[in-house]
């Protein structure tokens, strides 16, 4: 059973890498007495700052950080809302439609590779987007159940060591239900096989995956369904909505997980950007999410302007940086304190062979795959530090840059950025794991995926050790990592309030 949902789930696509404020979204929010348009000022969290050595700057901060964490926040609850109202309106024909890639043994593949290459059907391109059909939102719609209280033997199949579920998985699926609806959106809603690159003459990605909550708990083990469609498209680009449900037994439905998903079509041929058919819009609620997944694309380029990649820290920032330094950061006190633990300390890493079991439609490593091998990696690092069993609470992000090639030696390297028992019971951690492709013949490595994960204690305690920067690289990991433990923070904090 676990194949067959391996089988129909993965492999249709690949995941390769893709002001100071943004732009004021119009969009939809809900009120008891219906619909009604609201203006929103959304906040770049890369604007946000954390860190302060004054008190009416770190009021300040703190203020920018609950605009943030509000909009996140009202933005993800009014997305649930208007996502139930589009599949409302999907035709039911449509629903379990997927897009699946023709079998084909890695043997055979060798061979083809090893001759001329094929054809490529689309040579010429196409003149304008218009030209292209448009697809309704709704036809997009796309949904997989796995039924775990029902069928024992699935359940098998996804079971972790203490009888719950394997949220690695689980995300695998949903990167890989993402790519199924993007081909979907481009192929038509009754297309049930992919065919080959040389006969559609495209291919579809994965850019980036942004912030992805745990919105309620896995447990107990219900039946889940897998759900998602298209909510607005570019040029070459289409942002998906997926989401986890639990199917509860009185026939309720529980969302576990909402994640959005950048995707981008390219030319079998030439890889350069492939135009995508454009959406149709005809409700409100359509044009709701439309307007969401515009704003998500143009809240996501300002934050990449503001990173701290490109842009130096604040003052505040590096005066925190100074103070931690002072206090911590002493070589020759170091090791007089015990509840210290130098960034570099952290790490915990795997070396793999990639195995063409594991490939996709485009003959690399599926990029579903390659999320759940980083996060089982940041899992057992967080364990190790914390000392404790933990529990999965945010995906703070994902950038796919290159593909992996089947045969590669893949390292994985998790460490720790930062940790906090600041706000909230339990502590929390905040982990990055690097995914790079190591060349055997210069030992050089290339970086194909960045991962970023929050996890918290299990057992409830505070009290962690507090994790020092020893380089400038290092200083600037970990202002992004208390960044990102901050706003999580937050996020859940109006989460529970029912904000």
């Amino acid at each position: 059973m676990s194949r067959l949902y391996s089988t129909l789930l993965r492999g249709t696509h690949a995941s390769v890498c893709s002001s100071h404020r943004v732009p004021v979204p119009s969009q939809l929010c809900l009120s008891a007495a219906g619909l009604r348009r609201r203006t929103v000022q959304v906040v770049p969290s890369t604007t946000i700052r954390y860190l302060s050595s004054s008190p009416s700057a770190e009021s300040a901060d703190t203020q920018l950080t609950e605009v943030q964490a509000t909009s996140e926040t009202q933005y993800v609850k009014a997305m649930d809302t208007l996502l139930k109202a589009v599949r409302a309106r999907s035709n039911p024909a449509y629903r379990n439609i997927i897009p699946l890639r023709k079998s084909m043994l890695w043997s055979e593949t060798l061979l083809n590779s090893s001759s001329a290459p094929e054809p490529i059907g689309h040579t010429m391109p196409i003149p304008s987007q218009e030209s292209l059909p448009p697809r309704n939102m709704h036809d997009t719609y796309t949904q997989i159940n796995l039924p775990f209280k029902s069928s024992p033997e699935l359940f098998e199949q996804y079971t972790n060591a203490y009888g719950g579920l394997r949220t690695g998985m689980l995300m695998e699926h949903l990167d890989s239900l993402a790519g199924s609806i993007s081909y979907k959106h481009m192929l038509g809603p009754d297309i049930e096989t992919l065919g080959r690159i040389s006969e559609r003459g495209f291919y579809v990605v994965t850019a980036s995956v942004d912030r992805l909550d745990m919105l309620a708990s896995l447990y107990p083990v219900r039946d889940i369904r897998l759900s998602g469609q298209v909510v607005y498209t570019g040029k070459s680009s289409m942002e998906v909505a997926v989401k986890m449900e639990a199917l509860e037994p009185d026939g309720g439905e529980k969302t576990l997980m909402l994640g959005r998903f950048s995707m981008v079509c390219r030319d079998a041929r030439t890889h350069k950007a492939q135009l995508v058919n454009p959406l149709v819009i005809q409700t409100a609620e359509e044009q709701a999410l439309y307007s969401m997944g515009k704003n998500t694309q143009n809240r996501r380029r300002s934050l990449a302007l503001q990173s701290l990649s490109r842009v130096p820290p604040s003052s505040e920032e590096a005066a925190e940086l100074h103070q931690t330094f002072l206090n911590y950061g002493q070589e020759d006190t170091f090791g007089l304190q015990s509840d210290k633990v130098w960034m570099g300390n952290t790490k915990l890493e795997k070396t793999m062979l990639m195995f063409p079991q594991e490939r996709n439609v485009h003959q690399k490593i599926f990029g579903g795959y390659l999320m759940r091998l980083a996060y089982e990696l940041g899992f057992a690092n967080s364990c190790v530090f914390t000392r404790s069993h933990v529990s999965f609470l945010s995906l703070d992000n994902i950038s796919f840059r290159k593909p992996v090639n089947i045969g590669s030696i893949l390292r994985l390297e998790s460490q720790i950025l930062n940790a906090s028992d600041l706000g909230e019971l339990p502590a929390v951690v905040h982990v990055r794991v690097q995914a790079n492709v190591v060349d055997v013949k210069t030992g050089r490595e290339e970086t194909t995926n960045d991962f970023r994960f929050t996890f918290a204690k299990d057992d409830g305690c505070h009290g962690m050790p507090r994790i020092v920067p020893k380089t400038y690289q290092e200083a600037m990991l970990w202002l992004e990592g208390k960044r990102a433990l901050e706003m999580g923070i937050q996020i859940r904090g109006r989460r529970r309030l029912g904000q």
